[in-house]
């Protein structure tokens, strides 16, 4: 078993002040694959004051020699994708086919769109006689989930670096494999001392000292809405900027006249991807009532086409949910929906047929779902699909505005015009339309109860920078004659 005692703190592995552990538990056996300290405020008051000595100087150097580090982050971290990989299917349950296909990707694509984004980014521009300009707000404290853990630490620490700050980063103690391999990416790149730090740790005894740390600058944190909600009330006596990419329930309107064979199979893969564990997963699947048997037939073969299993067989394409607290939220879920008179039409309580253990939960379908209902409402993050049927497209653009969240929508129209005129009346922070996939140079984030700010290329860089007005900078402009 992997032993993880030590953080990465001013540029070195140091021990952990206390003497708190975790198991770290593969989803797939139900067994300890590692054990991690969890630190608590002394290891994170350490490496703030690492991370606020260091950043005088990361924040004077050039773009050059920031676009330097960048790239030589992103040639070690493509060394080491496939371990990368293998240590996010063993700690929260991916596939290994998705975890190389997707999670290690995402990470080195957010890595390479910080650079990219630093190397053009205008950070000075004149309003009259004022120079405004753009400089890096200081410390980050950066909390990141278990369900895309690499994509959400890269996305998190490559625009703060480019950016010039300096951070502490906890990621999740549930899966905190993937971010040690990172921070020994980091290490091996050449990244100065203080400019990158971890720290294990959970919510009561890192995350909440890191919220209310006042010599944190800002804060940006990624998971529950309940959770986002008690770190926004931790940051506000030190007036800090946080950041919040927060829960979603996503609709998917599908309209009559599409390819509904196609679009309902995509909608149902879409939804049961990564196990169903993505914020921005479309688990609302909206079609005009007099398709609704129809679509639900479709998005059925769709879920029992998943092959579940042990997620280093390549032929896997659905592995467990991530972690024993999870699993059993996940199937509350389905009971309650059970419990509501929701149509069951696929899957349920029960493991997959064949799985004695691992914390598997079936691609489960609920048709005839009213919006009403908790499992319409409610984040359930696993692999679960509603169907609500609807009689006009006012009242399926109704329905789905209908919720507390906004983070993401998708649309299936008969064209692309008509798409278009729909994703302008519905209220979520990012819109796929017609099947296009996320682009990593636009914004990611919602609205609502999704969160605040955003992540992914110029705005999330922009996240992690303070504006500065000079007035009377600029010479007086002399009239004409």
């Amino acid at each position: 078993m992997q032993e993880h005692l030590n953080f990465y703190i001013d540029g070195a592995w140091v021990p952990a002040q206390g003497t708190r552990t975790q198991d770290v538990i593969d989803p797939f056996t139900e067994q300890p694959v590692a054990r991690i300290a969890l630190g608590d405020a002394r290891d994170l008051d350490r490496a703030v004051a690492a991370a606020r000595r260091a950043f005088p100087a990361w924040a004077a150097q050039s773009r050059e020699q920031r676009l330097a580090v960048l790239q030589a982050v992103i040639a070690a971290y493509e060394a080491r994708m496939d371990a990368i990989a293998m240590a996010v299917s063993l700690e929260m349950g991916a596939p290994l086919t998705l975890a190389r296909q997707a999670h290690a990707v995402a990470g080195l694509s957010h890595l390479k769109q910080a650079a990219q984004v630093l190397a053009g980014y205008a950070f000075d521009e004149v309003l009259n006689r004022t120079r405004i300009t753009r400089e890096p707000i200081g410390v980050c404290g950066l909390i990141t989930p278990w369900n895309w853990p690499l994509n959400q630490i890269a996305c998190k620490v490559g625009p703060a670096l480019a950016a010039g700050c300096t951070v502490v980063l906890k990621p999740s103690e549930t899966a905190p494999l993937s971010a040690l391999l990172f921070a020994q990416v980091l290490h091996e790149a050449g990244v100065p001392p203080g400019v990158f730090n971890l720290v294990n740790g959970d919510g009561p005894g890192v995350g909440a000292a890191m919220a209310a740390h006042a010599d944190i600058d800002m804060l940006s944190f990624t998971g529950s809405t309940r959770a986002g909600v008690a770190v926004a009330k931790a940051a506000a006596d030190t007036v800090k900027r946080v950041a919040q990419e927060l829960g979603g329930k996503s609709p998917h309107l599908l309209i009559d006249g599409v390819d509904l064979a196609s679009a309902v199979r995509q909608a149902a893969l879409q939804c049961f991807r990564n196990s169903g564990q993505s914020c921005n997963a479309p688990t609302r699947l909206l079609v005009p009532a007099h398709l609704h048997a129809a679509a639900t037939a479709i998005a059925v073969e769709a879920a029992q086409s998943l092959r579940p299993g042990d997620p280093r067989d390549a032929a896997t394409t659905l592995g467990p949910v991530a972690n024993a607290v999870q699993y059993a939220k996940v199937r509350e879920c389905i009971a309650t929906g059970l419990r509501e008179g929701a149509q069951l039409a696929t899957g349920g309580l029960e493991r997959p047929e064949g799985l004695a253990q691992g914390y598997f939960v079936q691609p489960t379908v609920f048709a005839h779902v009213s919006n009403t209902m908790a499992v319409a409402r409610e984040e359930i993050f696993g692999p679960v699909l509603c169907i609500l049927p609807y009689g006009s497209e006012e009242e399926a653009i109704a329905m789905a505005n209908d919720t507390v969240y906004g983070l993401s929508a998708y649309v299936s129209a008969p064209d692309l015009a008509h798409a278009r005129r729909i994703a302008r009346r519905l209220r979520a922070g990012m819109v796929h339309l017609n099947g296009a996939r996320a682009d990593h140079a636009a914004p990611f984030g919602g609205y609502r109860q999704s969160g605040n700010g955003r992540e992914w290329g110029r705005m999330g860089f922009e996240e992690f920078l303070e504006a500065k007005s000079m007035f009377g900078y600029e010479e007086e402009q002399q009239q004409a004659a």
